[in-house]
């Protein structure tokens, strides 16, 4: 009885999770559904998982123009994968300064940085700026406006840094290391699960940014995914308006929102298992010392 009481208990837990997880999977699939339904079987008996007809009119008309949205698929993907590098690194370097003890100081900088949590310049002054600095209509438009780390991501890093030994440093010190080796060498490689874990909020919102595009850049080359299925979009909303409701099917408006949300998905989906073993540790850890 009592040996099989932890087995009935583990199979109950397991059972419930794989429960829990196909029923996370669902949207998902009823995302999918949708975006291969045709747009007519949608105005008539709404969403569902088993489809009355389908139809890939939708992925038909986003990739009507193949070479335009693959180019913004390559914008996005260099701009998430520089952008979060650098962003990282740079967070890094920030925390590593706010708690090396040799570093004068550094708790005023701290609440420095905290301010900035609480508070901002707003919109016009961060557009003031940005145009100042010369970005628009350029690459840097999409990287150097979200390149500057959070604030959040940055005393994440900083607890974690925290809960290692400082004596780490002190004997780097002690055998000759300046803090650039300290840092590259010793520090950051411990810090693997809270760096994989702000790479992933760093990339979510790297290729989830439209905003930057929007207020930055009129150069149909440099539009993102994000930006270029967003105005995609709208345009098939606009176009279906005009027509009038008795030839709104012509267009697949419903249909095209899901199939964007599935095109825009995939990248984000697959990077996540690679760093889900990192990602709650270096958030537990990273938050538990303050």
């Amino acid at each position: 009885m009592t040996t099989n009481s932890p087995r009935l208990a583990g199979r109950l837990i397991q059972l419930f999770m794989t429960a829990f997880a196909l029923f996370c999977f669902l949207p998902v699939l009823l995302v999918l559904m949708i975006s291969v339904t045709d747009e007519e079987a949608i105005r008539m008996n709404g969403y569902s998982f088993f489809p009355a007809k389908f139809s890939g009119e939708a992925y038909r008309l986003l990739f009507q123009d193949s070479g335009t949205i693959l180019r913004s698929y390559g914008i996005s993907l260099f701009v998430t994968i520089v952008g979060s590098l650098l962003a990282v690194a740079i967070t890094a370097m920030a925390a590593y300064t706010l708690t090396n003890r040799s570093v004068r100081y550094r708790n005023h900088l701290a609440g420095f940085f905290f301010f900035t949590m609480l508070f901002n310049g707003g919109i016009v002054p961060w557009y003031m700026i940005c145009r100042e600095l010369g970005l628009n209509n350029n690459i840097f438009a999409l990287l150097v406006p979200s390149l500057l780390f959070s604030a959040f991501n940055l005393f994440l890093v900083r607890n974690f840094m925290l809960s290692l030994p400082y004596a780490l440093v002190e004997s780097a010190k002690i055998d000759g290391a300046n803090d650039a080796t300290t840092a590259f060498r010793i520090i950051f490689p411990l810090c693997k699960p809270v760096l994989a874990t702000i790479s992933l909020f760093y990339g979510l919102a790297y290729w989830n940014d439209w905003w930057n595009a929007i207020m930055l850049v009129d150069n149909q080359q440099l539009y993102p995914v994000q930006y270029f299925l967003f105005k995609l979009q709208s345009d098939i909303q606009m176009m279906t308006q005009i027509q009038g409701a008795s030839n709104s099917g012509t267009l697949p408006a419903e249909s095209v929102k899901m199939a964007t949300a599935v095109l825009t998905i995939g990248p984000i989906v697959l990077m996540y298992p690679y760093l889900q073993r990192y990602f709650v540790k270096g958030l537990v850890i990273g938050s538990v010392k303050g």
